[in-house]
């Protein structure tokens, strides 16, 4: 089934099957406890079957609400979590994004149904091959997975109606507030590694503005050449 937006393939039996199997009602909960009220969002969190984007031994815990391990020292977040970032960049059908820490595709998957179009640069090659693999089987079109350093984002497509970090670091990178459209949103847990907060910004005249702090949350650290050393 595809997850490109727009498809109104969402109410077909196949796919409410698989999202009662992987626990999306209980995942669309506890993204409402959250906060999240964005229908489009919900929707998307309900239809993307989560499960699809786990290793195979952790599929069973699709329907928690919580950071599962995927390998190479990475996770992926925590659905509500993903939800409230995702909501927070008040996205439109007509965007681009860029999103930056692909891991295996599920945020990826989550903002493909909800805007025109997704760049995703994942900087480990072995996670970006599982994660084209798992976009691919869900009929995704509308996004493309980069295996490079997320950190200089993506000059040759920009400029972005928005953009999501999905690792921390001390500051947003100055490549990325300069690839974003002029009001455009990005959304990033900002921290030492020992305290993060999920920040929203806003680029405006005098640069990336800070809108509002989301939530404290643990990522993973934003490796690069504007971000930490990957030694």
């Amino acid at each position: 089934m595809s997850v490109t937006q727009g498809d109104d393939s969402t109410d077909s039996v196949s796919w409410k099957r698989a999202s009662a199997l992987t626990g999306a009602e209980s995942l669309v909960r506890a993204a409402r406890s959250q906060g999240v009220s964005d229908p489009k969002v919900l929707e998307a969190l309900y239809f993307v079957p989560r499960g699809c984007f786990l290793p195979a031994q952790l599929r069973d815990e699709a329907g928690g609400d919580y950071a599962i391990p995927i390998g190479q020292a990475q996770t992926t977040s925590q659905p509500s979590l993903i939800a409230l970032m995702i909501e927070a960049l008040q996205l439109k059908p007509e965007d681009t994004v860029l999103e930056v820490g692909t891991g295996f595709g599920y945020e990826t998957a989550l903002l493909a149904r909800l805007v025109r179009q997704v760049f995703s640069v994942e900087r480990l090659p072995e996670l970006a091959t599982v994660a084209r693999r798992n976009l691919a089987q869900e009929g995704a079109s509308n996004l493309e997975v980069i295996t490079g350093d997320g950190t200089l984002g993506l000059p040759g497509r920009a400029p972005f109606d928005a953009i999501v970090v999905a690792a921390a670091f001390v500051s947003v990178p100055l490549p990325l507030a300069d690839q974003l459209h002029l009001g455009g949103r990005l959304v990033m847990p900002v921290g030492n590694g020992e305290v993060e907060v999920v920040t929203l910004y806003e680029k405006r005249l005098a640069g990336l503005t800070e809108l509002r702090l989301l939530c404290k949350a643990r990522f993973v650290p934003l490796v690069g050449a504007n971000g930490y050393g990957a030694d």
